[in-house]
């Protein structure tokens, strides 16, 4: 019995497949390597190459591995790229991910975890936005996100399907122990953009609107530590089993940081200052997003370990002051 973790070779599922085979799982990583990369993958795992919008590779996979799980990170998720290419994000993010779920039904996979978003909500009002929220996405990204949850629940009123949607808010940090992190080229995540900028890596950063109704004009974000969004899946997985019935949770803290903040938690951190340009919006972004989170810490039990900025911003600038190494003896090498 084994658990089908997609997109295992990127940034969440890297740590997922730690995380399980810490918990003496079986792991199976199925990855295109499109973005992801291939010494991501722990050496205790399965690893294939592929697409999930194949379902024949992916039918062989479940019945070859006896797959009783399938942990779904594969997708795209710039959201200014989303915007740009609309269609590039239906197809990886909505199609590929039709195209799983029907191998899940067809072979019997009871249980499906899905990585969902909190841009499914767009500009709500509310802080913190609950699950039950209205739901406006602001760009193809989230509207893709969103799409999928739905055919999750259609799927599931429909067959022997049980599954869990985590909205994920800003997802940060990197494992404790140095094994893996945000490693991807190009990334646009905040705080590693902010790292990368502070170890000379970038001569500058980019803050992205300063005019929008916050205290100090920049995004609000809740930022979660990876390491805790993997322990709430890994609570959703045992909710499952357990014989939970399906549902949707935040996977955030409560609270909220604007990006300002962020940026001077990162020079705190590194004991440096650097530039950081103040630009125009970009399009997608809502103003504030903080995650109401009473619903998954009562039904799965999840407790948070690294609930902390300068935690997260510590663990990510160690990532990526070690990534900037294993470049180094790999270019040596």
């Amino acid at each position: 019995m084994s658990v089908l973790v997609t997109g295992g070779a990127g940034y969440i599922g890297s740590h997922m497949a730690y995380e399980l085979l810490g918990a003496g799982e079986r792991v199976v990583v199925l990855d295109n390597l499109s973005t992801g990369l291939s010494w991501a993958v722990p050496k205790a795992a399965t690893f294939v190459q592929g697409c999930v919008g194949d379902q024949t590779l992916v039918g062989r996979i479940v019945e070859s591995e006896d797959i009783k799980a399938i942990i779904h990170f594969a997708g795209s998720i710039v959201v200014p790229d989303s915007v740009a290419d609309p269609l590039g994000y239906y197809l990886n993010n909505t199609v590929n991910s039709r195209a799983l779920i029907e191998v899940a039904v067809k072979s019997g996979v009871p249980h499906f975890i899905f990585s969902s978003t909190a841009a499914v909500y767009g500009m709500t009002g509310d802080t913190p936005v609950g699950e039950d929220a209205p739901l406006a996405p602001m760009s193809p990204y989230g509207s893709s996100k969103r799409m999928t949850e739905i055919m999750l629940a259609d799927a599931a009123r429909a067959h022997d399907l049980g599954y869990v949607a985590l909205r994920y808010f800003n997802v940060a940090g990197a494992d404790p122990e140095g094994r893996t992190g945000q490693s991807t080229p190009r990334a646009t995540h905040l705080i590693k953009v902010a790292c990368e900028t502070a170890l000379g890596k970038r001569g500058s950063m980019q803050v992205f609107g300063t005019d929008y109704p916050t205290a100090d004009g920049t995004c609000v974000r809740d930022y979660i530590h990876v390491t805790d969004l993997v322990g709430a899946h890994m609570a959703a997985l045992r909710y499952l089993r357990a014989g939970g019935s399906s549902d949707i949770f935040n996977c955030g803290y409560g609270r909220g940081f604007s990006v300002i903040e962020v940026i001077d938690a990162v020079r705190r951190a590194a004991g440096r200052d650097f530039e950081a340009v103040m630009g125009p919006r970009r399009p997608g972004d809502p103003a504030i997003v903080v995650a109401a989170t009473e619903r998954i810490r009562g039904t799965l039990s999840w407790i948070p370990r690294h609930d902390s900025l300068d935690v997260i911003v510590q663990h990510a600038l160690n990532w990526e002051r070690r990534l900037a190494e294993l470049q180094r003896r790999s270019g040596a090498a």
